[in-house]
């Protein structure tokens, strides 16, 4: 694939404006855009369209309607009432139309001459005196009707949609136009040919049904969509690929005869419950992974309290079992802290040494902390981000496991991983992740189709199903009558406030004042507070506490979010609870139901809602099932959102939607693992157009 650099391009945008330099300016602003390559330029497609094509006479310039007209100003003045702002009154001789700008320049009030011929085009609306277009595009009346669509693109503060139309339209006389995909391929599929589609989406003719356009339905955007679902599909293939060709250390399950021999199988004798079927079934996938010379990288998805943690902890007897050592890392220091409680409550009986690091250790037990993972004298670490810090080295890791995975950047995991890579041992350690979000099946098609995913889907015996309960906020009172009551007959509760302390853009009852209100009205009750805003020494007493019984209620921030877990907390309230996103509802609600008491979310809520709002309280109300609150989450919030930092650093679709485009997906994964095969001739140039280098970022 033919590759110009970003002056080459530009440099026809600057002969336009008759300069011989691009300015650096200009050639920063489209590098901000991603802008350096033509291909780059040719796949920066429009978000609308303006219709420049026709003109239509002041007579049917109806309100509601964006119209082009033409005719002569008839006046031009500066008013002062209500406020300084330019208007002008246009005449074509069917009626009259008032142009309006509340901001201007001097130039703009130049233009707009008595008698003078001018185009102006904008929405139409109902003013004070008559229709009126506010902020009008003016052009001479003179200049010929273009015969496309004009583009609208996406650009930043300052680059001006001329110069893009005119770098994008130079763009695509110099850019490598040439079909990446055999005739054959595109007539199986029913495709565009590729010059055909990125030319008709850059200047689309007018008699194009704007809805196929807009929603991107029409086969220049289905050959678009196409295209980049493939090079993702071939990026996550070759990534797979690539790990499946570096070494690993393999980890088989009872390896070492003698004391240590057995140490999962102890480990399960050991546990006070018995593992679900579902539980048995993965934790086998991950010791065969384990078992093998490659690097494992496997996700372990399951539904809020379904038993994560302990499958991690079997992974990591393995790995200790063959002699090597495991890292976890978590978000939180919260969540952090209560892996390390649960693992070593499982693993010191067994003889294998458990260290916890964080960044709020005391200097002297960091340090040690970190001599025993450097000597080896920790088999198994556990900590916040602090485990990723450079001075923070192993003498042998050979498992990676990374909590809530979702919320790490790929600098983050890349970084755990690469701990394992020393010049003694350049084997790559095995990584797990975990993720109580489960993944919709689109998504594990396609962003997530480097990873062999196993999900736990069913959770343990004695987990109640937890009830849903809607109140509006004007029902506060009897609600804290009624936790009153069930506090006082043993119950333990959380109330969840989304802020810290008051915010005038977003008028929420704060979690201080809360607790103050609580503290008040409940004064028999014994009532502790939690927040981002504690030291992790405060948190942990706080969390202590509550867990050991000394508090019956706990008013909290999202700090409880995830991995927090009480088993005799059976009640939480969620305070404007409209103003969480539906996977965060979802989650928060797992921290009860964790006991075998019956347990219930009240989600308290201020009116009116917003229809946003109304769909994801309905959705809590209506399911538990975490793989259904997924798929609706991923509905309302579209892929990015939904995945947080998960890619960071590799652009997420830009075109395609994995939810309405999930039929493309499969004809996609057939065809990815047929060219694969059969022509890496194609495969190396539409991954040179679509990706150049960026699916590095996918072997993390």
């Amino acid at each position: 694939m033919a590759g110009v650099h970003l002056c080459r391009v530009a440099s026809c945008t600057v002969a336009a404006a008759k300069s011989s330099v691009v300015p650096i300016d200009v050639q920063k602003k489209l590098q901000r855009l991603g802008l350096v390559e033509p291909d780059d330029f040719i796949l920066h497609l429009p978000i609308r369209y303006e219709d420049e094509t026709r003109i239509v006479s002041i007579a049917q310039a109806q309100p509601g309607r964006t119209v082009q007209v033409e005719g002569e100003i008839v006046q031009a003045e500066v008013n002062y009432r209500p406020r300084r702002h330019l208007v002008a009154k246009m005449s074509d001789g069917t009626g009259e139309l008032q142009l309006r700008w509340l901001n201007f320049y001097p130039s703009q009030h130049k233009q707009l001459i008595a008698g003078k011929p001018l185009r102006a085009r904008g929405e139409v609306r109902d003013g004070l005196f008559g229709r009126e277009i506010i902020h009008p595009h003016i052009s001479a009346a003179a200049r010929a009707l273009p015969k496309a669509l004009t583009p609208v693109y996406p650009t930043t503060d300052g680059l001006a949609q001329p110069i893009l139309r005119r770098t994008i339209a130079q763009a695509l006389d110099q850019a490598d136009l040439r079909d990446t995909l055999p005739a054959k391929v595109r007539e199986q599929y029913g495709l565009m040919a590729f010059e055909s589609a990125i030319r008709m989406l850059h200047g689309p003719t007018p008699d194009i049904a704007p809805t196929a356009l807009t929603e991107r339905t029409h086969p220049a955007w289905t050959r678009i969509k196409f295209d980049e679902l493939l090079a993702q599909q071939l990026s996550l293939a070759a990534a797979r690929a690539a790990r499946h060709e570096k070494c690993a250390t393999p980890l088989p399950p009872t390896v070492n005869p003698g004391a240590r021999a057995g140490l999962t199988a102890r480990l399960i004798a050991s546990l006070p419950f018995a593992l679900t079927d579902a539980q048995n079934r993965v934790v086998a996938e991950i010791a065969a992974d384990l078992g093998r010379a490659h690097p494992m990288h496997r996700l372990l998805q399951g539904d809020v309290g379904s038993g994560k943690t302990v499958v991690a902890a079997l992974a990591a007897a393995q790995a200790v079992e063959a002699g090597a050592q495991v890292a976890l890392m978590a978000p939180t220091e919260i969540l952090a802290e209560q892996h390390y409680a649960k693992l070593s409550g499982w693993l010191t009986p067994l003889g294998i040494q458990v260290a916890w690091l964080s960044s709020s250790l005391p200097a002297k037990q960091r340090r040690a902390a970190i001599q025993a993972a450097r000597t080896g004298g920790a088999q198994v670490l556990v900590g916040t981000q602090a485990v990723i810090q450079d001075h923070v080295e192993f003498a042998n890791l050979g498992l990676a496991i990374v909590d809530e995975q979702h919320r790490f950047g790929v600098a983050q995991r890349l970084a755990l991983s690469r701990k394992g890579e020393l010049n003694t041992n350049p084997h790559v350690p095995h990584q797990l992740g975990m993720s109580a979000t489960p993944i919709p099946r689109t998504l594990a098609m396609t962003v997530f189709a480097d990873l062999d995913v196993s999900v736990i889907d069913a959770l343990p015996p004695g987990r109640t199903p937890v009830r849903t309960k809607l109140l509006v906020d004007s029902r506060r009172g009897e609600l804290l009558h009624r936790i009153g009551a069930a506090v006082r007959a043993g119950r333990q509760v959380y109330w969840v406030c989304p802020l810290v302390e008051e915010s005038e853009a977003l008028e929420l009852q704060n979690a201080v004042d809360t607790y103050g209100r609580i503290v008040g009205e409940l004064p028999d009750l014994s009532v502790g507070l939690i927040h981002g805003r504690l030291t992790p020494t405060e948190k942990a007493n706080v969390m202590q506490a509550f867990r050991g019984g000394k508090l019956q209620l706990l008013v909290a921030t999202t700090v409880i979010e995830v991995g927090v877990d009480v088993p005799s907390a059976s009640l939480m309230v969620i305070e404007h609870a409209e103003r969480f996103g539906l996977a965060q509802l979802h989650q928060l609600r797992g921290r009860v139901g964790r006991g075998a008491a019956e347990s219930v979310c009240v989600l308290l809520y201020q009116a009116p809602l917003s229809k946003v709002a109304r769909e994801r309280l309905r959705a809590m109300f209506e399911t538990n099932d975490g793989f259904e609150i997924a798929r609706r989450d991923l509905e309302q919030r579209g892929p990015g959102e939904f995945l947080g930092k998960r890619q960071s650093g590799l652009a997420l679709l830009r075109f395609a939607d994995v939810d309405v485009d999930a039929c493309l997906v499969e004809s996609v994964r057939t065809l990815a693992a047929q060219l694969r095969v059969e022509r890496p001739d194609v495969v190396a140039a539409h991954l040179a157009r679509w990706m150049r280098g960026r699916e590095d970022f996918l072997s993390t």
